[in-house]
């Protein structure tokens, strides 16, 4: 089967990707699909990963050219680039909102201090408390650190913000 599709539709295609780790949300919303480049019969699609070495990023890849393939497109260069580095700016406000019911606290708003960044409190996922402690820095994944509810007392990843 061959497909012919513009930009959006290939996004949208793209769009149906759930991250490997995190499968609530797709790797749009997570702000890793940064473009889709159109030549002739070749597609070229730019990831950034969410930090470097993120062991994700393979599968993703994989998953890119499968779901292309599916729809009749062969010709395809995954890109990754890591200029500029990927932030939690990026993620769109759906993908927070699917984080948290998911069980994981989503990033909080970075103010532009001098070193170090400061984050807002981190938010219990479960009950909302802002009475929250940091358990370990490295969570279920290393972009995420592992908090406890003082109130509710259940433990919760919290998506870091970069």
């Amino acid at each position: 089967m061959v497909t012919t599709l513009d930009k959006e539709g290939i996004i949208e295609v793209l769009r149906s990707i759930p991250d490997p780790e995190i499968p609530v949300i797709n790797i749009d919303e997570l702000g890793i699909l940064r473009d889709v480049i159109l030549t002739g019969d070749h597609v070229e699609v730019v990831i950034t990963p969410t930090y470097s070495g993120c062991p994700a990023m393979t599968q993703i890849e994989s998953d890119i050219r499968a779901k292309l393939h599916e729809h009749g497109i062969d010709n395809i260069v995954v890109r990754m680039t890591y200029q500029p580095a990927w932030t939690t700016d990026w993620m769109s406000e759906e993908a927070k909102e699917k984080l948290r019911k998911y069980g994981i606290s989503p990033p909080g708003r970075m103010h532009n201090a001098i070193v170090p960044l400061v984050v807002d409190s981190v938010v219990c996922p479960h009950c909302g408390s802002f009475q929250t402690a940091v358990v370990s820095e490295f969570g279920s994944t290393a972009c995420k650190a592992l908090y406890q509810c003082q109130d509710c007392k259940e433990p919760f990843d919290y998506f870091k913000s970069i």
